[in-house]
């Protein structure tokens, strides 16, 4: 019991509350996310359905935790949204203007940003390498900043998407997670977002140069997809995604895809080390291990809710909670793979290579049900081939 008591000569402190640790600034934050959503809800409570109304209310709580555990949040948020309501003033109710107004046509109207967005990542695909094979903290550091914009630009050019498709027509209005170009934009943010949280959680900027390969191949066939499918037009949707669970369920889904895409970059980097490859450029291999079990955990975690939630979204849009659809099946074989892959690290203590390996092969089957399915398959989901 002696080990136990506290020695008499020294002041301990009590640590403090969760909420008790959290800054003015944090407070503010918090507060801001509750005045948007009450404002929001004041204004257009109408023109949505109580499941609509439920998914606003639960934002403020979500994001303003989100933002209090990781610090970047607290600017990102508010910067989107100054930067998305100053494009809504320059439209003025018009599409028009996007043609007319300078910052509109040559930065904040949906496409304008998007392209930026691609030039951002481009650049820091560069500035990555820079870093990675010249050991440069600041070619790293520049790639990071970089990164950053296209995250901003990214997210800027979505919320302006969203407002244009209304512009176009209360009945054409929808939010942008609905085709292969928009999920693709969804897809190259989360990867995006994921990577900076670990760029920042572990002190190394070096797996940048390989995760940001697998996002500027994502922005490289989205730019080829607009070019030869004209795919930035807005287009109304199909009567099976009229639904607000479109606005959980994919979502979800893409935080799994972007997770799982992470996981296999920062497999092949761990494969590259362990066989000598830029082995004294990269972080060991207990961090790359990590970082790569971490990600499959949180992409597997949202890809099973959103395999739920799909579920329950088929049951009321085609009567029935699954029907062997080819999308639906290869969902289910990308969740019977990282089930498998967490099974075994779980219970065997699955680690190196074969892990490493397995998370590679991953996205190749990611891949497919992501992408290969819409070019090669068709079904329920057709509506999103190529």
């Amino acid at each position: 019991m002696e080990a136990f008591q506290k020695n008499p000569g020294v002041v301990y402190k009590e640590a403090p509350g969760y909420f008790r640790s959290l800054s003015t600034v944090d407070w503010l934050f918090g507060a801001g996310l509750l005045a948007a959503v009450l404002f929001a809800l004041n204004r257009y409570a109408g023109y949505m359905d109580v499941y609509e109304r439920a998914i606003l209310l639960l934002a403020a709580p979500t994001f303003a935790a989100l933002g209090w555990h990781w610090k970047p949040v607290r600017w990102l948020i508010p910067l989107v949204a100054l930067l998305a309501l100053w494009a809504i003033s320059l439209y003025g109710g018009s599409l028009a203007n996007a043609d007319q107004k300078f910052f509109l046509k040559y930065m904040l109207s949906s496409q304008s940003a998007i392209l930026w967005m691609s030039a951002m990542f481009a650049f820091s695909t560069v500035f990555y390498w820079i870093g990675l094979l010249a050991r440069s903290p600041f070619g790293a550091a520049i790639g990071s900043r970089l990164c950053w914009a296209a995250v901003v630009l990214g997210f800027t050019g979505m919320m302006v998407r969203w407002f244009e498709s209304y512009l176009i027509g209360a009945d054409v209005g929808h939010i942008p997670v609905s085709n292969l170009y928009e999920v693709f934009i969804l897809f190259a943010m989360i990867t995006a977002l994921f990577y900076l949280y670990y760029e920042e959680r572990y002190a190394t900027r070096q797996l940048g140069a390989f995760v940001l390969l697998v996002i500027g191949a994502a922005v490289a066939f989205l730019l080829w997809y607009t070019v030869s499918r004209d795919a930035a037009a807005i287009q109304p949707l199909v009567p099976a995604l009229q639904s607000w669970w479109m606005k959980i369920h994919v979502p979800a889904n893409f935080i799994g895809y972007g997770t799982f895409a992470l996981a296999a970059m920062v497999g092949t980097a761990y494969l590259l080390k362990s066989h000598g490859i830029l082995a004294d450029r990269l972080p060991s291999l207990e961090v790359l291990d990590d970082v790569m079990y971490k990600a499959i955990s949180v992409g597997f975690a949202f890809f099973t809710v959103a395999t739920i939630l799909g579920a329950l979204w088929a049951a009321e849009a085609w009567g029935g909670y699954w029907s062997w659809d080819p999308k639906e099946t290869w969902a289910l074989i990308v969740w019977l793979n990282y089930a498998a892959w967490l099974h075994m690290r779980l219970m065997s203590g699955l680690r190196g290579r074969v892990a490493a390996w397995w998370s590679v092969v991953g996205l190749l089957v990611t891949t497919f049900a992501f992408l290969g399915v819409n070019m090669f398959l068709s079904g329920l989901h057709s509506y999103g081939e190529l």
